[in-house]
Order: structure tokens, then sequence, then C-alpha cells
């Protein structure tokens, strides 16, 4: 049973506000669980596509817990990645979910965006490939301060995006969020350019949901 405290839909999204972020996680990984579980039941693997950030810990934690998930037979993805850093860095989102998630659970398989690629183009047409060989079954996103989901800043989110992945530059905005959760030191140590998932890509997930905090604008 939901935990929610108040519950509403807006056209065809559903609305779910929560007392606390471990009654939120709690919930919402429940409902993860569940759609992966049935999607199991059904074909030999699943696909999932996460974000990361302050948003995600709890409900990534919660799901990764509850361990009744076989993840031997899902395949991981990643919504986005800063054009031009390192794997091991600190701000890398490739380092957030391979110590998060693919350290944790060992996923069939764990593709992600190399931000570092030396070709960052091919970068593109490499990951989409990717994405393209099997549908996503669920999607994982978070919601920042200027409205970006994934890297797509309002500016330049599509919904009839002709690409899956595709190179941005950063609004100032966003870049500052990046700060003021604990990142990075400073504006000008923000790269101002990254990779992204489009917003048709993220569109055609069979399931999709986004989770915020009201107070998770800060380094945990």
């Amino acid at each position: 049973m939901s935990t929610a405290k108040n519950s509403f839909r807006i056209d065809a999204l559903q609305v779910q506000v929560y007392n606390s972020e471990v009654e939120l996680a709690q919930d919402v990984a429940g409902i993860a669980q569940k759609h992966l579980q049935q999607t199991l039941q059904q074909k030999d693997t699943a696909a999932l596509l996460l974000a990361t950030g302050n948003s995600q810990m709890k409900f990534l934690d919660t799901l990764i817990a509850n361990g009744s998930l076989d993840w031997s037979r899902i395949t991981c993805f990643h919504l986005d990645e800063y054009l031009g850093i390192s794997a091991d860095s600190s701000a890398s989102f490739r380092r957030y979910l391979r110590e998060r998630v693919e350290m944790r659970v060992s996923p069939k398989e764990f593709h992600y965006i190399e931000g570092d690629a030396m070709q960052p183009l091919t970068e593109c047409d490499r990951y989409t490939k990717l994405l393209q060989a099997q549908p996503i079954d669920l999607c994982c996103l978070g919601i920042g301060e200027n409205g970006h989901l994934a890297f797509n800043d309002p500016a330049v989110a599509d919904f009839y995006d002709p690409h899956i992945l595709k190179l941005v530059k950063l609004d100032t905005v966003n870049r500052q969020q990046q700060v003021n959760t604990g990142y990075f030191s400073s504006l000008e140590s923000v790269p101002q350019y990254a990779f992204t998932v489009t917003i048709p890509m993220i569109c055609s997930a069979k399931k999709s949901f986004v989770l915020h905090q009201e107070n998770a604008k800060r380094r945990l």
C-alpha cells in the first residue's frame, strides 16, 4: 500500500507526495521492483535507464537492499555524462553508478557513456546503437532546478528530437546547481558541455518515474 500523503493526476501524469524522503524511496523502490519482476516473468532480460544525483540515492539504496531482483538478467544504462570528464572523477556519473549500483549488484551488463571519449560524435553513435538494441523497460529520473531532465535543459529539450543521444551546452542554472550540490567547487570548474539521452528516448520507456525532494540540493 502506498504511503503517499497526497495523490492526484494531471492529464496522464500520476503525482504522489510523501511526508519524507524515506517514505518516497520505499514506495518507489517497491513500484520499480514489481515492474521489473513482472517484466522478467515475460521475457529473459530487462533494460533499466538510470539517473544520478542526490534525488536517487535513497531510492537506489532501497531498491538494492530489497534483494529480490535477479540483477543478472538486467541490463543498465545511464542518462547523461559530462563531456571530457574521466570515469574516476568524483563528479563522474559513471563513477556514481559504478559504486552505487554495478559494484553492489553485478547486473547482466552496464553500458556507460564514455564522457572522455576522444571522438564524442562517434561515442554518440556507439551509445545510440546500444540503446536501440532493446526497448527500455524502466526509466528512473530526477528533475533539475531549471526543469531539466537528464541534461535536456529547457533551451535544448525537444520532444521531436531525431537523436537518441546528443551533445548539448549546459545553461548557467544547470551548472550552478552542480556547484550547489557539492560536486564541483566553482562554476568555472563545471563542464560546459555534456552528453544526454534525448526526450523522445526517455519517453519511449515502457514505464518512467521522476523523483524530487525539496531538500535534495546538497551533497549527502
